[in-house]
């Protein structure tokens, strides 16, 4: 690919796919719309087909969570699979843990049930859980009522890039145990790993307590929208009940079995880890190399790189400056969902910045990292 000229726009907003790796499903549809034309044109079961639940089960089973079909649902990408899950559990009026910062899309669906939130900070092992098991026990010394569910990330979150570690996670879902309060464990970057260590699956560590949303849009391609729910079966029936499409396509899911049944997968997941390893190596290089002011940790995985900026800076003029010279970045402002002011021992939701590195091309990164500098350098003359 040729290098970007100055008034081609580069995107290090969203967690798009590198569409150089998108792999070619010509033969797995061909197979869906012949062979298994009776299934995949007419309206799908509402818990999904049943050979791709058994190839879900497979898939958790050998990263040791172990499910039968009936506990797993398939649904249209893991945020549909987040949204059914709040229907079944939140009420108006109801609190969710999140961390500050958080994933920005998951702030407006708590929101749209009626719910508030109880905020706890992060650090490089993840969540803080001794925070957390303060705050829950005021609430349960002053009356107040319990959160209805805790959200996390645990695998190379969104926007931190970070991974908690074994420790907080067996402290977390003992924690939720104790409290008889539901994980919703958010897991679509878990196979984007770029070292061959690997945590636990907080839904193997606590089958019961934590329901799990997993997703082929990192694993496959995005616009497939199959993900699939993992949790008990009751649970799922209720789901199932207020799915109000009816059931995910079962074209799409027809495809996904056949590319797993060929032996694709791995391969495809090698790719992708091969190719956003290099993708991120270029741009803490580039960042290092333009913007040597600004701190971040290097994720062991995922799609993000999250910012830390010098004082004086805001994200989100920033973020602004940026878009008029040509380049996409999210302000940190975005994924935080108290709208109150942040501890005075934490820095302020704009002296973030999220950058994606999964879309754009490497020479494409070294470009707009360039910008980015100089958009910095603007603020500041």
């Amino acid at each position: 690919m040729a290098s970007r000229t100055a008034d081609q726009y580069i995107s290090f907003g969203s967690g798009d796919a590198f569409p150089r790796i998108l792999p070619d499903l010509t033969a797995e549809a061909a197979v869906a719309l012949t062979t298994w034309r009776s299934e995949t044109l007419q309206y799908a079961s509402r818990p999904g087909l049943t050979a791709l639940r058994e190839t879900i089960a497979e898939i958790m089973a050998n990263d040791g969570a172990d499910m039968s079909p009936s506990e797993v649902q398939v649904v249209n990408g893991a945020k549909h699979g987040l949204e059914l899950v709040c229907r079944m559990l939140l009420s108006p009026g109801d609190t969710v843990v999140v961390t500050a910062p958080t994933y920005f899309t998951a702030i407006p669906v708590f929101r749209n049930c009626g719910a508030g939130f109880v905020e706890v900070g992060r650090d490089r092992e993840g969540m803080d859980v001794e925070e957390l098991e303060a705050t829950l026990a005021r609430l349960a010394r002053t009356g107040a009522g319990l959160p209805s569910l805790i959200y996390e990330v645990p695998d190379f979150y969104n926007p931190t890039g970070i991974t908690m570690s074994r420790r907080r996670r067996e402290a977390l879902v003992a924690l939720a145990e104790r409290y008889s309060i539901p994980i919703v464990e958010d897991s679509p970057y878990r196979q984007i790993r770029f070292t061959d260590h690997c945590e636990p699956l907080l839904k193997s560590l606590s089958p019961k307590h934590v329901i799990l949303l997993g997703t082929f849009a990192k694993m496959v391609a995005p616009g497939l929208r199959i993900g699939w729910v993992a949790a008990s079966s009751d649970l799922l029936e209720q789901m199932a009940q207020a799915k109000s499409d009816g059931g995910t396509c079962p074209l799409t899911q027809r495809i996904v079995v056949e590319f797993c049944r060929r032996g694709r997968l791995p391969e495809q997941v090698s790719r992708m880890r091969e190719c956003y390893r290099e993708h991120r190596d270029r741009m803490v290089t580039a960042l290092r190399r333009e913007l040597p002011e600004v701190r971040t940790d290097v994720p062991d995985g995922g799609y993000y790189l999250w910012l830390s900026l010098p004082p004086g800076v805001n994200a989100d003029d920033l973020e602004r400056c940026a878009e008029g010279r040509g380049v996409g970045i999210l302000s940190g402002s975005r994924f935080f969902a108290g709208l109150h002011a942040p501890p005075t021992n934490r820095p302020a939701p704009t002296s973030f910045l999220r950058l994606a590195y999964s879309f754009a091309a490497p020479d494409e990164i070294d470009e707009g990292v360039g910008r980015l500098a100089a958009a910095m350098r603007h603020l500041a003359s």
